[in-house]
């Protein structure tokens, strides 16, 4: 037997059950992965939550939970190809990663080699997170010069936009509680805090303007963009929340370009990006870990350990 994070019922947090299930084995394409790590992301509480954007992934009742994992290959099938027994891998499943295995069939885009000198935490932090933050900036039309204002700057999307931005060469500006300004400092951005008067307070730390914005949390950020007379197209939000404003464009994980992932996980490698990991649970307590996710006060990302 092993085990898997279900539910059976869509909900909260109260719903997530750690269950024993029958030990999963690879056909013949496939390859198993013995899980280490998984990054939690708002999308998979949102999915367990909302049966509208859970029909959006093809997941249906009873459901496994989560996206993002790291591990290490431990069965290959007769036909599977790219991967061998032993090589440390992470990548995505949506509805399966917070489970002991993973079953991936390949040839895979959703597979990757694990860098040497990543651990498997941060490697299961990097997917999701990371392919919709660079798909939010490219969507902005982000370029060297820009001033981008980067809504819900400290959480675990915005901790990979901040930094891709300051290495494109952008000012960037990051909405957050000020509880997490020193926070975004040691990342390279320039904090002001969220709430009403955003505009005003924007325009005294940046009076030249700004030029681009990305929304990673609600749509203050967007709306506060065009208030500010950025042009929507120059503006993006993640597709995650509700409508954007006419003409801003709404974007997600599966918008990045081709090799976006691998280039961020060679920047991390390289010490050029940070993955600060806010916390990590065992998976025994999934239900406290999706609950401190949930309450968006993190900074950085949340790994459950298995």
């Amino acid at each position: 037997m092993s085990r898997a994070v279900r539910y059976h019922r869509f909900g909260g947090p109260e719903v997530l059950e750690l269950q024993e299930i029958p030990e999963p084995h690879p056909a013949p394409d496939e390859v198993r992965v013995r899980i280490t790590a998984a990054g939690l992301n708002p999308m998979d509480w949102q999915i367990a939550a909302q049966p509208d954007m859970a029909a959006r992934f093809g997941i249906t009742l009873p459901a496994g939970f989560g996206s993002d994992f790291a591990g290490v290959v431990d069965e290959v099938g007769a036909e599977a190809v790219g991967f061998a027994t032993g090589d440390r891998v992470y990548g995505g499943a949506i509805g399966r990663s917070v489970a002991d295995f993973v079953l991936v069939r390949t040839p895979t885009t959703t597979l990757f080699p694990t860098p040497e000198g990543i651990g498997d935490e941060v490697a299961a932090t990097l997917p999701v997170a990371g392919l919709t933050a660079s798909a939010a900036l490219a969507a902005t039309g982000l370029r060297a010069g820009d001033t981008v204002l980067v809504g819900g700057a400290a959480g675990g999307v915005g901790i990979f936009a901040v930094q891709l931005a300051v290495r494109a060469g952008a000012r960037v500006l990051g909405t957050a509680s000020e509880g997490t300004f020193g926070f975004l400092r040691g990342l390279g951005a320039e904090p002001v805090a969220y709430g009403p008067g955003l505009a005003d307070r924007v325009r005294a730390v940046a009076p030249e303007g700004i030029t681009a914005a990305t929304d990673l949390f609600g749509r203050e950020t967007a709306e506060t963009a065009l208030e500010l007379g950025v042009a929507p197209e120059r503006i993006s939000v993640v597709a995650d929340g509700p409508a954007p404003p006419p003409g801003v464009r709404k974007v997600g994980a599966f918008d990045a370009a081709s090799g976006a992932l691998e280039r961020i996980a060679d920047a991390v490698r390289s010490g050029d990006i940070t993955v600060p990991i806010a916390a990590t649970f065992p998976v025994e307590r999934i239900r406290d870990a999706v609950t401190t996710q949930a309450g968006r006060h993190v900074h950085g990302k949340i790994v459950i350990a298995l």
